[in-house]
């Protein structure tokens, strides 16, 4: 077998090493079960009284890091390899029921 990759060091950089998916995955596990387990306590209370107003409501402690940082998500989009499908967008869909609205419009100015 070859050795290539094994005696390869990784390139030290000031961020550390990004995890790996299943360390993400276990983390994004565990994050939903501490959110769950939270939200049963603070169901008990307010079954037993309390004013929901005043219970805490868990959020979420820990987001993974394409969440979370506005700059890596734009570094992200300005990589995009295709151009936006302008046919998926608002404000076509929008620009085609206008049209449609129009043409219905000026059929029944035509008829009357």
């Amino acid at each position: 077998m070859s050795q290539r990759h094994r005696a390869v060091e990784a390139p030290s950089s000031s961020k550390p090493p990004k995890p790996t998916k299943e360390e993400l995955r276990a983390q994004a596990h565990g994050e939903r079960h501490r959110i769950h387990a939270e939200l049963q306590g603070v169901a008990n209370e307010v079954s037993q009284g309390l004013d929901p107003d005043d219970a805490h409501e868990p959020a979420a402690a820990w987001k993974p890091e394409h969440r979370r940082d506005g700059e890596v998500a734009k570094a992200l989009d300005s990589k995009r390899s295709r151009p936006l499908r302008h046919w998926k967008m608002k404000m076509w869909k929008r620009r085609s029921a206008r049209r449609q609205a129009r043409a219905t419009a000026m059929r029944l100015d035509d008829e009357s």
